[in-house]
């Protein structure tokens, strides 16, 4: 039986996305998802930052910055061995050329969005909150471990998350989840764009460490800035865990948003580097997924995390997940908004062609574990009419301006 969708849902649906998010509004969203926001949320998120703190040190004595460039999941929160024995290719080189392909429409971009793309940083950047920054930077020293996506699960289940992880009970999820990761560093040095903070005549303000290694040594990065690879880790990460964890996907894929959203933050990427990257974890992402020899290890490793999490909650998965008000913050329903804009933040379109949504084969798995009820075909015109105007910088060819306009979160919401 087809779905039905209430007039009166859809119309009020298409009305928010007709009005869009200002950049001020934008930030003010990602304000209520930083420490500080409400005093359960922010107790979540210190005790992710003190796992995450505690993480990096390891062994030593005290955290050092020299230690954060070394640090990956320790064997007992992630099960390599595991991963490795099921011979799994995970096609990297192949990935990464699709990956670039699928940005080229990088190197024609006119000078107006260029322009726009350095003012939009700098206006985050230098207009970001303390707590807003506190979050990016540890959002950044979070990018070898999944300690950044207990904040999008709420309170309860955020902390059955990293007591479970931290005790190894979800290593194959851990392990497989990391994998998943496909580099950005062949499209770095393939576009060879440099960061906000080289670029001639910027006012980025780096900001200083006062939160993870407490050095207050000014956070930079190296390496080309299109695409970013951190976001292209937080989007993969939050969006497997977002099917393994469909009681969150809302909040999770948002999350993959968020993280982006910390890169401009701390002025080290430009808006179009955190939306190249979305489009092309979304693509490897969606790509896996419609592997069978991929779905046996996702299907093994989902279902020790959910028995995982249970056993930590000791409660239902359905239980632990429920929004707890204020404290939820990305379950909030003005977070739409926020997830929305950064499809774009706003930058001027680069063409007025009005080319309709073409979804490349499987795309709508990505959503099948959370919409269960749904049919493919449900689910491919919840895509279509869910997305963004087409136009917008790096929407090319019929499959570049897919990835470009797709609204998960939109299309989610549309059929709940």
């Amino acid at each position: 039986m087809k779905t039905r969708y209430t007039l009166i849902a859809t119309v009020l649906l298409l009305a928010q996305q007709a009005h869009a998010t200002t950049l001020p509004q934008a930030a003010a969203l990602a304000a209520q998802t930083s420490t500080g926001s409400t005093p359960g949320f922010t107790q979540l998120e210190q005790q992710s930052l003190q796992a995450q703190r505690t993480w990096l040190q390891g062994d030593s004595a005290s955290l050092k910055r020299e230690q954060l460039e070394k640090a990956k999941q320790t064997s007992t929160q992630a099960d390599k061995a595991w991963l490795k024995s099921s011979g799994y290719d995970f096609n990297v080189k192949q990935n990464q050329q699709a990956g670039i392909a699928l940005l080229s429409g990088f190197s024609t971009l006119p000078d107006s969005v260029l322009t726009a793309n350095r003012a939009t940083v700098t206006d985050i950047n230098l207009n970001a909150t303390q707590n807003v920054r506190h979050q990016a930077l540890q959002d950044a020293e979070a990018i070898g471990s999944l300690y950044f996506l207990s904040d999008a699960m709420g309170p309860r289940l955020g902390k059955a998350f990293i007591a479970a992880y931290d005790k190894g009970e979800l290593s194959k999820a851990a392990a497989l989840i990391k994998a998943s990761e496909v580099s950005t560093s062949a499209a770095k040095k393939h576009f060879n764009y440099p960061r906000p903070f080289l670029h001639e005549g910027n006012t980025i303000h780096l900001v200083p460490d006062d939160v993870v290694v407490k050095d207050n040594v000014r956070y930079t990065a190296d390496g080309g800035s299109f695409p970013s690879g951190h976001t292209n880790t937080g989007y993969t990460d939050a969006l497997l865990m977002a099917e393994m964890v469909p009681e969150r996907f809302e909040a999770l894929v948002t999350r993959g948003a968020r993280y982006g959203y910390s890169r401009l933050v701390l002025g080290v990427h430009y808006p179009l580097d955190v939306m190249g990257s979305r489009m092309v974890a979304e693509r490897n992402v969606a790509t896996y997924l419609n592997d069978a020899r991929y779905q046996v290890l996702f299907k093994e490793a989902r279902d020790q995390l959910r028995a995982a999490l249970e056993k930590e909650c000791g409660t239902s998965l359905a239980e632990c997940a429920r929004t707890t008000g204020k404290d939820d913050p990305y379950r909030a329903p003005d977070m739409k908004q926020f997830y929305r804009f950064t499809l774009s933040y706003n930058l001027p379109k680069a063409n007025e062609k009005n080319t309709p949504v073409q979804i490349p084969q499987g795309a709508e798995i990505l959503l099948k574990t959370a919409l269960p009820h749904l049919s493919d075909a449900q689910i491919r015109r919840l895509m279509v009419k869910t997305a963004l105007p087409n136009g917008y910088p790096l929407s090319g060819n019929a499959e570049q301006s897919f990835w470009q306009r797709v609204d998960l979160t939109a299309a989610y919401s549309m059929a709940k």
